[in-house]
């Protein structure tokens, strides 16, 4: 019998094949790396950012209100990064139109506030490190949570105790799931979800107490597929 011989055009595949079958290789190798990385999956994540904003200071010390900065957390699906303006309510120098200070300035020619004050000279975006940030094929609605009681602390911890805000939870599905088929611990008076201190009243659990808020506004969370991946 007469062996079976490749014509020779397909030595001219040899090379490109072999290059594919690398780069596709380096390409898997480095989106496991990427998807498995600290800024993508594992809590502890605390990157340095362009300015050194402590919520210590800000939401513990002075005690301002989270939506101070995060106005959009009650009416967006998304939680916005405060714009450059809202710092210069405190950091700027601006006149008001009768030519005095609008505020108190404060701090306002530390070098650490420079990215700030150029941000302002130019129009130009803070470039932040987003610490919390999900994958794009999964959606989540904040205000669907925080004008049902689900305070800021149960997904992002006491930042209002954090010089420097990191991941304290993993935020994949099993972590969700699991806060979907049990919500009660979660469920807060909705005008208490600002107040990481928060506690429930004296001689109730907060899984009990949210249960009685869950029934009383009707909260379901659903499981299904759809509700998060649409």
């Amino acid at each position: 019998m007469d062996r079976f011989l490749f014509p020779a055009w397909v030595n001219s595949l040899v090379v490109p094949t072999i290059g594919a079958i690398g780069i596709g290789a380096i390409y898997l190798g480095g989106l496991a790396v990427y998807g498995a990385s600290p800024a993508n999956l594992v809590t502890g994540y605390k990157p340095e950012q362009p300015v050194p904003f402590s919520h210590k200071l800000h939401s513990g010390k002075m005690k301002i209100d989270c939506r101070y900065c995060h106005t959009a957390v009650e009416h967006a699906a998304h939680s916005n990064i405060p714009a450059t303006s809202t710092c210069a309510n405190c950091h700027s120098n601006e006149k008001d139109a009768a030519g005095q200070n609008a505020l108190v300035a404060v701090h306002t020619n530390s070098p650490k506030l420079v990215p700030v004050r150029e941000s302002l000279a130019t129009g130009a975006a803070v470039e932040w490190d987003r610490v919390h940030d999900l994958p794009d094929y999964a959606y989540f609605n904040h205000s669907a949570h925080v004008a049902r009681g689900v305070s800021c602390v149960s997904c992002h911890g006491r930042v209002d105790t954090m010089e420097v805000v990191e991941r304290v939870s993993p935020l994949n599905m099993a972590w969700c799931l699991n806060c979907h088929r049990n919500p009660y611990p979660n469920i807060r008076p909705v005008d208490e979800v600002t107040n990481l201190a928060w506690q429930p009243p004296e001689g109730k659990t907060a899984e009990e107490f949210g249960r009685e808020l869950a029934e009383l506004h009707g909260i379901k969370p659903n499981t299904d597929c759809s509700t998060c991946h649409r």
